[in-house]
Order: C-alpha cells, then structure tokens, then sequence
C-alpha cells in the first residue's frame, strides 16, 4: 500500500509537470490504486509549481516587467504546457462540429488547425497577463490557492462526467468517493491556510468547472482528457480576472 501511494505521488508529478521523475521498469503504474492516488495529489502539484513561481518571482523581482513575465511563464513552461495544448484540440473540434464533422475525430488528430492555434495563443496571452498583473499588485498566495483551486475542480469533475476516453475512463473508476472526500478535506484546510477566502474561492471555481464542461459537452457531444483540460484552463484564466476584478 505505502509503495502504491509513493509510485502514485511520483506518477502526478511525472504526468502533470515536466519535473524529472524516474521509474523502475518494474514499476507497474497501471494498477488501480497507483492511478486513484495519482489524481488524488493532482492539487498538490498545483500547490508545489505555485509555490516554485512564487519563489521564483521573489528572486526575480528586482527586474520588474521582465522577471515577473519570466516568472509567469515558467509556471506553465512547469506543467508542460499540457492543458494549453487540450484547447488548441477542443477549438478544433469545435469548429469540426459546427460544419457537421465528427468533432472526436477531429479532436484525436495530431494535426492542429488556423483556428486552434489562434485561441491557444489568445488565451495563453490572458493567462501571462492575468499572473503578471497578480504578482506586480502582490497576489501571490491568491495565486497559489488558484492553482488548488483550478486542479481540485478537475478531480470533481471525474466523478460528474463519464468518458469518451479510455484512460480518463480508468482514470475515473481509480477515483473512490470516500478518497476524493478525504482528498477535498485536506486540501480545504492546506487552501485556508494559504487564504483565508480559499472556500468562496473554490465553491467559485467549481461552478465555473461545472459550467464550463457542461457547456463543452453540450457542443461536441463527448467529455475526454482533452476537454477537462481546456476546462481547467478557462477556470485559471476565470479566477484570475475575478481575483483583479
């Protein structure tokens, strides 16, 4: 069991950050619990690649505009930019489905289109302003609990949807109820320490999760990896504007 919750701790960092994580070939990660406590520590490895872009930023911030947009974008450079390339495939997809395409189709393609690149770069731009305006009018742990916020979202969100997707499918049966209980439990208490609005924020969050994938859902036709993190995306980039405004 301990061995189970050290290969699913190193599996998050592995899959949700480009943090370098080594494995055994004799690893089996495919198992059952190894995936549950993957997910389970997803807010976790939002909570650490915050706290690394804050740090940074605090050494950085002597350089004023620049070190605070290479600060910004080290935080998604982090996390591999994974859930900025999902919109890029749900752009696709979505205007595949408004010509009477199959949007799955076109969402699992390797190729990308015009209108796929256009939205990721906008939205990637709203992002970098959204975390430089944060961090110049000091934000930072509104920032940090953001990132809880925005990942512990996605965890509810495997329990809501069922998958047009074979592993968020496993992923999804991996995922107990009394584990992810446990799981927003923990995780409400590390986020109130970080702010004390941390609740309001996150009840903010995952109405924005819920109206966000439902509203994406309702287009294609389908919920896949792809889609949850296009979600996750439009929460960050949501709460950031609603913590400015």
């Amino acid at each position: 069991m301990l061995k189970n919750i050290y290969l699913g701790f190193k599996f998050s960092f592995s899959y949700f950050s480009i943090l370098p994580i080594n494995f055994k070939q004799s690893d089996d990660l495919s198992q059952k619990d190894v995936l549950g406590i993957m997910l389970l520590f997803f807010p976790f490895v939002g909570f650490i690649l915050g706290i690394g872009t804050v740090i940074l930023f605090s050494c950085l911030e002597h350089l004023e505009w620049y070190g605070t947009l290479f600060s910004a974008v080290t935080y998604m450079m982090l996390y591999g930019f994974l859930h900025t390339e999902a919109i890029i495939d749900v752009t696709d997809a979505l205007y595949a489905s408004h010509s009477k395409k199959d949007a799955y189709s076109i969402i699992k393609e390797p190729t990308v289109g015009a209108m796929g690149v256009i939205y990721a770069i906008v939205l990637v731009i709203l992002k970098l302003a959204g975390i430089i305006y944060l961090f110049k009018h000091g934000f930072l742990m509104e920032f940090i609990a953001i990132l809880i916020v925005s990942r512990l979202s996605l965890l509810m969100l495997f329990r809501v949807h069922n998958f047009q997707s074979t592993f968020a499918t496993q992923l999804k049966n991996s995922l107990s109820t009394p584990h992810l209980v446990v799981a927003f439990l923990l995780f409400i208490i590390l986020g109130s320490l970080v702010i004390e609005q941390f609740i309001l924020l996150l009840s903010v969050g995952l109405l924005l999760a819920l109206s966000i994938s439902f509203t994406l859902k309702h287009k294609l036709g389908f919920v896949n990896g792809d889609v949850l993190g296009a979600t996750l995306e439009g929460v960050e980039i949501l709460l950031f504007l609603g913590v400015v405004l």
